[in-house]
């Protein structure tokens, strides 16, 4: 199949001459392989199923209400954890988002939820919604009474 060559032979031949004794047996020579072989299948269109809700990515934050004093209006400070640029280490970072609050209902110190929305002005994107306390009393005065529905001894009568 191929040529027999010496190391004396090789230097003998001009370059050109040296690859014409080479016979190649490969479909890509001169262009005979068409493109579309080589190039990838084109894909197929997404297949959208209408049951499935849409996927939101970073489209709500939460934080703690910072001032209510503007009508409709609060302003939300939010806290994030980032890795410093330089020391690597995990740091706080504050900021502060101006949130719709139509029913004027938050006080300084509510957790709120913020909600990506329509632009309400120049600074507001964001409508406020309530999340409730994680550690509430109610919570704790149900885990005391017992969610199995079981009376305690003392509550038991002989």
């Amino acid at each position: 199949m191929f040529a027999t060559l010496t190391p004396s032979s090789v230097l003998q031949i001009p370059p050109l001459q040296r690859f014409k004794k080479l016979s190649l047996s490969t479909s890509f020579l001169h262009g005979s392989t068409p493109l579309s072989f080589l190039s990838k299948p084109a894909p197929s269109p997404p297949q959208t199923l209408n049951f499935l809700p849409s996927i939101r990515a970073m489209k709500s934050l939460q934080g703690r209400v910072v001032c209510a004093t503007n009508d409709k209006t609060v302003a939300v400070e939010v806290v994030r954890l980032a890795p410093h640029p330089k020391y690597k280490r995990r740091i706080r970072i504050k900021k502060k988002y101006q949130a719709h609050d139509p029913d004027n209902q938050f006080k300084v110190g509510d957790f709120v939820e913020l909600e990506k929305c329509r632009p309400i002005s120049k600074m507001k994107t964001f409508l406020a919604i309530p999340v409730p306390a994680r550690n509430s009393k109610q919570k704790v005065a149900e885990a005391a009474a017992g969610d199995l529905g079981i009376p305690l001894e003392s509550q038991q009568q002989v």
